[in-house]
């Protein structure tokens, strides 16, 4: 590798840190409560596209990682469906199908991404499930029993798409394609209607205070910053108003009834927002309950469209509960194709099944976590990115395992020998062994404030380092000096290895593949293993293991 390549590539990467880690693996006060994430509960309205499988890649990231950090601490990860509501209906409708049996048909397509993608979620809820349904009807009987719901004759601008309201102010009139006049929501660009109708309301407005004390105090309560900011001001400037929670079921049927009213359906996101917490077995008999089910919810990961729901009419429903907010929102960016909004009617749909086949599942989680997270602004998906990071991947971390694991180096050196890190000068000196010490902090430190892309890009610099000190150093050649060539050889295993552990939540197939070829067990792939002076008892390295193979078809890339 041409040092200059090294030297751009530590541009790409934050700071090195060197600062203790955020987190511990011994016992702490979070371990009562399992670690709990969720993603989006995807509306099934149509078959998953590629923005699907990004919030289940960001999520499970973040999961692995929690695994990886505190193996005792039990992890809860859902994720599911969300198929009640006004869409689903006529979407069933258009199929000539049942609003149910349209639903139990496109769960199974959105079950079958978190297969193939190797995601490790722990449920998949559907909120048509009988424990959902009975988990939504107790948390409005809650509601009610506060004097916090009300009938009142209700009218505004009605998105179906958006199922949702929008004020005066959000409403825009546009002319389509085709020129007619129509009326849209400037935050969404869906269309609406005018709508009259009678509905319950929730006391939204009581909540206006406590979220903007919330948000004051908990600056990194939403991720990424500015959506922080967004939503703070947004409660500034736009008093929060009550919030229609049920429709006629003369215009809804497909939904949970209003308990003790037959003429009333609960709102959509009152329903889906519920699944966040009848996954993990809400109602709690108690706090201790509560907290050894896993609430309050360590992150939720989730699209900046539905922001508003998670944000303020989520925790205002918690709070009227008297149930802890979840500690941290992560809004991320979408995915567009030439850099326009992907659609049907413009056919730029990405379907993330067929990525999968065609780049290998480790491939597109790496590039939707390396070009995908810093979550600030739209990203483009763009096939040629997608192999230029294989490339990239290929040349960083397949080819440094080949070379390293070559006969031409494993004849030049000891295996089995293992040197001391701060005991031998052949180790030291060296900016690979400063980036491998500075490592776990860096990456502990880039996922806790949810940097997913600096968390790679660290890893990027270990490799490189790693590529750099073997081609500078030439362990192979028999003009290297026998004790260069060993302490070479051992940094640039241990890399692999260090760099393979982290990699573990990103790249869970092809890490596993390489601890393989490293010989390392695997009870050894913990966190407590990333330190470089703790080297694990490895069984022995595998010649010939080819990470990244050029093959025909993407099966064997899987």
């Amino acid at each position: 590798m041409q040092s200059g390549l090294f030297i751009r590539s530590l541009r790409r990467v934050p700071p090195l840190l060197r600062q203790p880690s955020r987190l511990s693996s011994t016992s702490t006060s979070n371990d009562v409560k399992p670690y709990y994430i969720t993603t989006p509960i995807f509306y099934p309205n149509s078959v998953p596209h590629i923005g699907h499988l990004y919030s289940l890649v960001i999520a499970d990231i973040f999961a692995r990682y929690a695994r990886l950090r505190c193996p005792d601490r039990p992890v809860h990860f859902t994720t599911g469906t969300d198929e009640h509501g006004l869409k689903i209906r006529k979407a069933a409708e258009a199929q000539g199908m049942e609003p149910l049996a349209f639903c139990d048909m496109l769960s199974e397509h959105f079950k079958k991404l978190v297969e193939k993608a190797n995601i490790s979620s722990t449920k998949f809820s559907r909120t048509t499930s009988r424990e959902h349904c009975d988990a939504v009807q107790y948390l409005w009987r809650q509601l009610d029993s506060k004097g916090l719901l009300y009938k009142d004759r209700h009218s505004g601008w009605y998105s179906v798409s958006d199922e949702c309201f929008y004020p005066e102010l959000q409403i825009a009139k546009v002319v389509d394609a085709a020129g007619k006049e129509q009326y849209v929501s400037t935050e969404s660009g869906s269309a609406v209607e005018w709508m009259e109708e009678e509905n319950y309301k929730f006391r939204l407005s009581a909540f206006q205070q406590v979220l903007e004390a919330h948000y004051a105090a908990n600056k990194d309560a939403i991720h990424p910053p500015q959506r922080h900011e967004g939503i703070l001001q947004r409660l500034r400037l736009f008093p929060l108003q009550d919030l229609s929670v049920s429709r006629p079921r003369s215009r809804l049927t497909w939904g949970v009834p209003v308990p003790d009213d037959d003429e009333h359906t609960i709102y959509v996101w009152i329903d889906a927002l519920t699944v966040y917490l009848s996954s993990i077995g809400f109602p709690w008999r108690n706090s201790n309950d509560m907290l050894s089910n896993g609430w309050p919810s360590d992150i939720q990961v989730i699209g900046k469209d539905i922001l508003r729901f998670h944000a303020i009419y989520f925790p205002a429903m918690l709070s009227a509960l008297g149930l802890p907010l979840p500690r941290k929102l992560l809004a991320h960016s979408h995915w567009t194709m030439d850099h326009r909004k992907m659609s049907k009617s413009l056919g730029n749909v990405v379907d993330p099944i067929a990525a999968i086949d065609e780049y290998g599942v480790d491939v597109v989680r790496y590039y939707l976590a390396e070009v995908g997270g810093k979550f600030k602004d739209d990203v483009d998906w763009s096939p040629a990115l997608v192999e230029a990071r294989r490339t990239e991947i290929t040349s960083l971390l397949g080819n440094l395992l080949a070379r390293t694991i070559s006969k031409a180096i494993r004849a030049r050196v000891d295996p089995d020998r293992r040197l001391v890190y701060g005991q031998d000068p052949s180790l030291e000196g060296r900016l690979l062994v400063d980036i491998l010490k500075a490592l776990p902090a860096n990456i502990d430190t880039a996922i806790s404030e949810l940097q997913v892309a600096d968390a790679l890009a660290h890893i990027r610099v270990a490799l490189t380092a790693a590529n750099f000190l073997m081609t500078e150093s030439r362990p192979w050649a028999k003009s290297t000096d026998p004790a260069e060539a060993q302490a070479v050889y051992q940094l640039v295993l241990d890399c692999l290895r260090i760099c393979g552990v982290f990699l573990q939540p990103f790249m869970p197939s092809k890490a596993a593949t390489l601890l393989d070829a490293l010989g390392v067990p695997e009870d050894c792939r913990t966190w407590e293993y990333t330190d470089l002076t703790r080297s694990p008892p490895c069984t022995g390295v595998q010649s010939g293991v080819i990470l990244f193979p050029k093959a025909k078809s993407a099966a064997s890339q899987n």
